[in-house]
């Protein structure tokens, strides 16, 4: 007996994990690591619908774990008594019921409740006055905003650089020379034209697009936006009277934006505020496409880092999608231009980049799980309002929301079209970084998702602003490995990537109290990531930053309970990140080696575990 209690000494254990990880290393020969470009083929050890795996399965899987060189030693106990065969039996008993359960019954849980997560309302955030630094751009006065007054443009000046937003009215811009008509006043010429106009038609639009941009005369359609108008029922079609509006909202560029806009590049942490004013007249230059330099992605074209800004691919290519992509951003402009319509605030797009130095070592993280609720049912922008709700972003910010694409990331710009803006200045995130949004607005409802997406009508908007009049709305965009072959995930370079990923969003970035987090199936739709290796990443990502986490599996009740059940597990056992970590290098391990078992990771950690209490 005492000598199996000595086995359980943090020593032992640490002489145990360091043979292991030796004995790994003599064994297992260098994994290659799957471009995620290959052709994707059936893996071998994806998630089953069930979460089952069959007897045979189970038994190998029995031997193997307990022989081979990942063996369930690599599991620190927290303590002699906390693993002694009694004490875990009164504690966590369903862990013995393999296969996992499918049937709704009683299932013992540690989640929390909805309620018991922090939201932006009730977090203490010591903003102090507005104020711009080297790293944080603020488009309107300072000055004027801090004492009161209505939100006025920043003054500045004009730069036609790389490290900035070249803007279709710079004065900077003028080809060919003096004796040339600068692109601003041949843009003013026909957008002025369409502003005079009672009404103005789908061809008049396309006319006044291509005057000014001449070399894609017969390269871009309008098909989708003519089809659009004419398909619309006549009681929601105002859209040759709102055009006007949009021509002259696009016009008000030069009064509204007096300062130079830098790009949110790559490899630095930096921030830009603007007022909803300004972000509705750029959207109303996106919307007639008079950004120059933003119309091709070419290997080397000067944006071609940069996501599309200019609607033209919005434009051409009638579908289904299309149509109720342009109700939604149509409502948009409805409302921005509506004179009655009183657009105050303010929205801040910031961009952090995780250094090097900041980097955890998640194999020796101590933390231990955070608060978890879970649900089948609710969504992340709708139950997860005022917690930080996670964009499941591309690293192209926004995805397809300009031309087909029509899934989480499409849905949520489209319903706060607001967003849309930060294609204009970031760059394709790093695997290191995330964008973070304050203070965007949602103007409209929906139903559905992707073929079945619907604009369900106008959204009303009663959340409170901070004192620098942000709505209390954060959206956090953070961009998963896209597997077009899903069995590339299981590798330990690939899990530790979306970790660091993840702890980039999670981690506050300014050191006060910050809310929780909503997010749920992050990259497990068309970009293949299996949904309980995800959702172990961001518990392990939450538990790191101290944060809770709200999961919403989007009608996936299997999941639910799953992720309920190996919740209770690893909180009862007070299982650590760092253990969770080498569980993870183990299971990547087995399913690598030749052999190896087809188990879903939820019941490799039920079995794990069990497996270690039967040796202590």
């Amino acid at each position: 007996m005492a000598k199996r209690q000595s086995k359980n000494d943090s020593s032992q254990v640490k002489a145990i994990l360091q043979a292991n990880d030796q004995q790994r290393s003599d064994n297992d020969k260098p994994e290659k690591e799957l471009n995620s470009k290959e052709n994707s083929s059936q893996p071998s050890c994806s998630s089953s619908s069930s979460g089952q795996c069959s007897e045979k399965d189970l038994t190998d899987f029995t031997s193997s774990y307990s022989s081979g060189p990942c063996n369930t030693k690599n599991i620190q106990s927290t303590s002699a008594r906390s693993l002694s065969p009694g004490h875990v039996r009164s504690r966590s008993p369903e862990v013995a019921d393999l296969p996992m359960r499918t049937q709704k019954e009683e299932v013992k849980s540690s989640c929390c409740q909805l309620d018991d997560l922090k939201r932006l309302p009730h977090c203490y955030v010591s903003l102090g006055k507005l104020h711009f630094s080297r790293t944080h751009t603020v488009l309107i006065d300072v000055s004027l905003f801090n004492c009161g007054a209505r939100l006025v443009p920043q003054e500045g000046r004009d730069l036609w650089h790389s490290n900035f937003v070249k803007m279709p009215c710079s004065q900077a811009m003028n080809h060919g020379g003096p004796s040339q008509v600068s692109r601003w006043k041949l843009i003013s010429k026909q957008l002025s034209t369409l502003a005079r106009k009672t009404t103005v038609s789908v061809n008049d639009v396309a006319t006044a697009i291509v005057e000014y941009n001449p070399k894609y005369k017969d390269r871009w359609s309008f098909d989708a936006l003519e089809t659009f108008v004419k398909r619309v029922p006549k009681t929601e079609n105002y859209f040759n009277t709102l055009f006007p509006k949009i021509a002259a909202l696009a016009l008000r560029l030069p009064e509204q934006i007096k300062k130079a806009v830098p790009l949110l590049q790559r490899g630095r942490s930096a921030a830009i505020t603007l007022s909803q004013v300004q972000i509705s007249c750029l959207l109303a230059n996106a919307f007639f496409c008079t950004f120059p330099h933003r119309n091709t992605s070419r290997p080397n074209a000067e944006y071609n880092n940069y996501p599309s800004i200019n609607f033209t691919s919005l434009f051409g290519n009638w579908s289904e999608r299309k149509k109720e992509k342009l109700r939604a951003i149509m409502h948009y402009f409805n409302v921005v231009t509506n004179e009655n319509t009183k657009l105050e605030g303010l929205v801040t797009f910031e961009r952090y980049c995780l250094r090097d130095t900041d980097m955890p070592s998640w194999k020796r993280s101590t933390e231990k799980l955070h608060k978890l609720y879970v649900a089948s049912c609710g969504s992340i922008e709708t139950e997860g309002t005022g917690l930080l709700q996670v964009d499941f972003a591309s690293s192209w910010i926004g995805g397809g929301v300009l031309s087909s694409g029509l899934v989480q990331e499409e849905i949520l710009f489209l319903i706060n079209p607001e967003l849309i803006v930060s294609r204009l200045f970031t760059e394709k995130l790093a695997d290191s970084e995330c964008l973070i949004i304050t203070g965007s607005q949602q103007f409209s409802c929906y139903s559905g998702f992707g073929d079945s997406f619907e604009w369900a009508g106008p959204h009303e908007e009663y959340l409170e602003r901070d004192v620098w009049a942000r709505l209390k709305r954060q959206i956090l965009a953070i961009d998963a490995l896209h597997f077009k072959n899903s069995r590339e995930q299981y590798s330990m370079m690939k899990i530790t990537r979306e970790l660091n990923k993840a702890y980039c969003g999670f981690k506050g970035q300014h050191g006060q109290e910050e809310p929780d987090i909503a997010t749920g199936k992050w990259g497990c739709g068309a970009f293949n990531g299996d949904p309980q290796l995800k959702a172990v990443i961001q518990l392990m990502a939450a538990a790191k930053t101290r944060k809770g986490l709200a999961f919403f599996t989007f009608g996936d009740e299997h999941l639910e309970r799953s992720l309920q059940q190996i919740h209770h597990l690893l909180v009862t056992e007070e299982v650590t990140v760092g253990e969770l970590y080498r569980l993870l290098e183990n299971y990547c391990f087995d399913l690598h080696k030749p052999g190896g078992l087809h188990v879903d990771l939820f019941d490799f950690i039920r079995k794990a575990i069990r497996s270690l209490r039967s040796q202590l």
